[in-house]
């Protein structure tokens, strides 16, 4: 049976692999409404007007997923820059390899002790096996069958449980704070699966002892970049053969899901299916009528804010890392990557012989309001206090981008909010995926947001179970 007449709403990652995905399976009868006027969401880049190109926010692409990775190669083919991953976290004037946990002989010697004691005391006080397995990664983030996790478990107690008082303090729990604007014991700790790593206290001992690196943790240790354009280059070639299916800025006003007609500025649309690629309380709040208890649980969904300031330097390109964490609160961003590294082409003419960039993260919530008077100052200061910015270079260009909506936080009360959200809408042929549609950082990723549009087009065409969703 045909699904009739599909829109999709939105022309980031999950939109856009749900549109291609609609094509190749012979479903031409749908349209993709895009309130910017540009392909990309989250995943868009910037040119500014001094010629640096910049995301909006710091992105790598590696992959879960075979899907993700065949769109790649199709829009992509050669031109993807390869790197390893270089990082470290700047901790009491020191670098540390990332994972921080995992290399703790990098730190002053009190620090150190003060680090291993109490992963020692959490790994002894434990009751599940003292080596889980390992992780992959995105941000500094468990073992997929970490034993410890209980459902109903505060990210708060679980960091406290599973790292000790040592690393809590010097980096969990500041750097944590610092990226989700958001107190620690009120996050669940049920995302944690795949993105922190946990080290068994054993192996860590080692590592300080013997003072060995081990900083090859996670899937993003290898990852590609465009070679131009930034991460964006990549939708805005993906997004090409849709050709009319998309209309540009065309943002929704208002959706009738009985009537199953969208509203935008323009026109109204019929659909039967709807996907629904943007913020999930959003979506809500667009719908003529939901029940109270739907209406309540949009309410308790959070999300932070992150504010990207990019500088181009007048100063050669001439680190070799990837990105660095600043867990410190005398750094106003919690995150600062080497956008010159991961492509040449990111600064003027590819003159990495003559200019530099840093693209650094601040997030903010009302628990954490940003300051924005002086802020990019403060940026360049502590660019240059961290040494990674030579004392005289002058400062080529300043772009600021601010992301309302950048993570969303999964909060204690955030699968409940779902459980009564998501089923509702399904029945009404609502599908709400992507990083913001399923509101679960833990499929955050650009390659789960692409899997998320595929899987609802083989839903909607063939009946195909949905697999990263579900």
């Amino acid at each position: 049976m045909s699904p009739g007449r599909i829109v999709v709403v939105g022309a980031g990652p999950c939109g856009i692999g749900c549109a291609r995905e609609l094509l190749a399976l012979g479903h031409a009868d749908f349209r993709v409404l895009e309130a910017a006027g540009h392909p990309g969401g989250l995943a868009s880049s910037v040119v500014d007007s001094q010629g640096f190109t910049w995301d909006l926010g710091g992105h790598v692409v590696f992959s879960h997923y075979g899907e993700f990775d065949r769109v790649l190669a199709e829009v992509m083919g050669s031109d993807l820059l390869h790197h390893e991953r270089s990082s470290f976290v700047r901790i009491a004037g020191q670098w540390v390899p990332y994972p921080f946990q995992n290399n703790l002989h990098h730190l002053p010697a009190e620090l150190a002790e003060e680090a291993i004691v109490g992963l020692v005391q959490a790994g002894l006080a434990a009751p599940w096996p003292a080596e889980p397995a390992p992780a992959p990664s995105d941000e500094p983030a468990a073992a997929p069958d970490e034993p410890a996790l209980a459902a109903a478990d505060d990210f708060g107690s679980w960091m406290a449980r599973t790292f000790g008082a040592g690393i809590v303090r010097q980096f969990m729990q500041p750097y944590n704070e610092k990226v989700w604007a958001h107190p620690a014991h009120e996050m669940s700790a049920g995302w944690i699966a795949e993105r922190v790593s946990v080290v068994p206290w054993q192996q860590a001992l080692h590592s300080l002892v013997h003072r060995t690196d081990d900083p090859g943790w996670g899937p993003n240790n290898l990852f590609a970049f465009p070679a131009a354009g930034g991460t964006g280059e990549i939708y805005r070639r993906a997004a090409q053969p849709l050709g009319k299916h998309i209309s540009y800025d065309s943002a929704v006003l208002s959706i009738d899901p009985v009537a199953r007609i969208v509203t935008t500025a323009g026109e109204q649309i019929h659909y039967d299916h709807l996907v629904w690629t943007g913020a999930l309380d959003a979506l809500v709040r667009c719908l003529a009528s939901a029940p109270e208890r739907v209406l309540c649980a949009a309410d308790a969904l959070v999300h932070n804010s992150v504010t990207v300031v990019g500088i181009g330097y007048e100063a050669p390109l001439e680190d070799d890392r990837s990105w660095l964490y600043f867990p410190e609160p005398d750094v106003p961003f919690y995150r600062a990557t080497n956008f010159a590294k991961y492509a040449p082409a990111n600064v003027p003419e590819g003159r990495t012989d003559r200019y530099s960039s840093w693209m650094t993260e601040i997030a903010s919530s009302p628990w954490r309001p940003l300051e924005r008077k002086g802020l990019a100052e403060r940026v360049d200061a502590a660019l240059r206090r961290a040494g990674l910015v030579p004392p005289h270079a002058g400062i080529a260009s300043v772009h600021v981008e601010h992301i309302d909506c950048a993570y969303p936080v999964p909060t204690l009360g955030r699968d409940a909010a779902l459980a009564s959200i998501q089923p509702w809408l399904m029945e009404l042929g609502i599908y709400s995926r992507g990083r913001f549609g399923a509101w679960r950082y833990e499929l955050g990723n650009m390659d789960h947001a692409v899997k998320m549009g595929i899987d609802t087009a083989r839903l909607l065409v063939r009946g195909t179970p949905e697999e990263a969703w579900s």
